[in-house]
């Protein structure tokens, strides 16, 4: 697996062992290019895995970069992999929802990928829209298996992107606004 743009671009990653589902390379690039310039954004990657993600959002600009991964078993993995990336980076190895709970601070872009056999994703979104980490500007993004869809809004956001990378779907959350408000 290869980091697919930004100042890491071409950089080989470790694929931890068990159950993973490493971010396509096309999702990964599509993602990127809709959020456009990170820099000086804040990103955090929930179900972390390798870390791929993160280490995207790093080398696209992002300053505060966290990861959440309940696997301890991927520490050396997820440590190793984080040695290419410059900037200040937290992980955390416990679980996403003990994580959420606690949250102190909001963050730009949310990322979410959650295991496919994970059935609480609709719930898990409730919870985070409801925590500290979700902000008027922040962008909640979900990739979901199409069989298990996810619902269109959640509190005070709503699903305003849904791109489709075969049986995968990334769903793009945000603040309802005014302005959407009129266009519905």
């Amino acid at each position: 697996m290869r980091i697919t743009g930004g100042k890491y671009r071409g950089r080989r990653l470790v694929c931890p062992p068990g159950e993973i589902r490493p971010a396509m390379d096309k999702m990964r690039e599509t993602i990127f290019a809709i959020l456009g310039n990170l820099d000086g954004c804040s990103f955090l990657d929930l179900f972390a895995g390798s870390g791929s993600m993160a280490i995207e959002a790093a080398g696209r600009g992002a300053s505060r970069v966290t990861l959440v991964e309940r696997d301890k078993s991927k520490r050396k993995v997820v440590t190793q992999n984080l040695e290419i990336v410059e900037e200040p980076t937290q992980v955390f190895f416990l679980p996403v929802e003990r994580f959420v709970a606690g949250a102190r601070e909001e963050y730009d872009y949310i990322f979410v990928d959650a295991p496919f056999p994970y059935r609480h994703r609709a719930d898990l979104l409730g919870r985070i829209v409801a925590s500290r980490l979700v902000g008027p500007d922040t962008v909640v993004m979900f990739h979901y298996p199409a069989e298990d869809p996810m619902p269109e809004n959640a509190g005070q956001v709503e699903r305003t992107d849904l791109r489709i990378f075969g049986r995968s779907l990334v769903a793009f959350y945000r603040h309802c606004s005014k302005e959407t408000e009129l266009l519905l």
